[in-house]
């Protein structure tokens, strides 16, 4: 059953009642990285393995997960090359009152550190799940940061394509 979350802002990113943050490098710069977050959404499921479909709609995003979970999302930041963000509005997850995610690009001499917050509010039994997956929610960002990070350097979106 498809739930509506509450409507949060920009700010939530940094009030939420829980936020998980991760950090990886990537040798891509970060316009190659954003363009990939923001603009090719299609290809998510290619370099996010939780992600098994995305696509772009009107003002957002329409997400499935393995195992079924299903977000429907607003864009709420749409900085090239610095930042990306997203709210979850309706969601068939039970347990989150409200969800967004915000991703931090920052051009390194080695290339770009990315910054994935988690902003969450939700019950107990959420937030104790939450705080449980946060090795594997770490995982999965690093191996997605990776494989994205291979799939640029392969399709020309890489360091050396930057330095062209």
């Amino acid at each position: 059953m498809a739930r509506r979350l509450r409507p949060v802002e920009l700010d939530f990113v940094e009030t939420a009642p829980l936020r998980l943050v991760f950090t990886a490098d990537a040798a891509a710069p970060a316009d190659a990285l954003y363009r990939a977050l923001a603009e090719e959404t299609a290809a998510w499921p290619q370099w996010f393995a939780a992600v098994t479909h995305a696509r772009a709609t009107e003002g957002g995003r329409e997400v499935r997960l393995r195992g079924g979970t299903r977000f429907r999302e607003t864009v709420m930041a749409a900085e090239p090359g610095a930042r990306y963000a997203y709210r979850v509005d309706v969601t068939n997850a039970p347990g989150p009152h409200a969800l967004l995610e915000e991703w931090r690009l920052t051009p390194t001499a080695g290339g770009t550190r990315v910054r994935w917050t988690f902003a969450a509010d939700g019950g107990a039994p959420l937030r104790f799940a939450l705080r449980l997956g946060r090795p594997g929610f770490d995982r999965a960002f690093r191996d997605a940061v990776r494989a994205l990070d291979r799939r640029l350097a392969t399709s020309g979106g890489g360091p050396a394509a930057a330095a062209s």
